[in-house]
């Protein structure tokens, strides 16, 4: 019996080297997918990352080309009358109201490219609000927000500044705490 079991004991052995072998391949590919999926991830990760950046640069370049129309408007009055929708205002008033809707677009870029957080925007809006001329331009350019998408960034800015306006009609001596609202939209 001895000899037998022994020869077991070999046997068992070989075999549980035999499995070990078999599974060493196995076990190094498993750690190799590992590897790739670690990799795809961070690959991923700074795929959406460059993407944002795009996205950023993007916006950038469109104020641009934006705030370069609405300069030359501002030196040329015969082309005031092609970019304004505003009627019944002097020369003057037209310029200002370019101006006024040129800070607000450069408060609104600077959230939606991530210099400001939501906060820092409604204060910076908070203050803008107090202008009358601004005031002014936002009564007056009412109806071209109603056109925008419900769901945009700039349509969820624009109610945050309806609201600061009416807070600030009702009490204007608190001007630094109106317009506190929920959640910001996603710039």
């Amino acid at each position: 019996m001895p000899t037998r079991n022994s020869a077991a004991r070999s046997i068992g052995s070989a075999m549980v080297a035999g499995l070990a072998r078999l599974r060493s391949p196995f076990a190094r590919g498993a750690a190799r997918r590992r590897n790739q999926d670690e990799f795809f991830a961070e690959l991923l990760r700074q795929l959406a990352r460059m993407t944002e950046e795009v996205r950023r640069a993007n916006l950038i370049q469109e104020y641009r080309i934006a705030m370069e129309q609405m300069d030359r408007t501002m030196d040329d009055p015969s082309l005031a009358d092609a970019r304004s929708t505003l009627g019944g205002i002097s020369e003057a008033k037209r310029r200002q109201m370019i101006f006024a809707n040129r800070q607000y677009a450069s408060l609104l870029l600077s959230y939606r490219i991530g210099t400001f957080d939501w906060r820092e925007l409604l204060g910076h809006l908070r203050i803008l609000c107090r202008n009358s001329l601004f005031a002014e331009y936002w009564d007056r350019t009412g109806e071209h927000r109603r056109s925008l998408p419900a769901d945009s960034v700039e349509r969820r800015v624009g109610e945050a500044v309806d609201t600061i306006m009416e807070e600030l009609a009702d009490d204007p001596d608190e001007w630094w705490v109106v317009g506190h609202l929920g959640e910001p939209p996603c710039p």
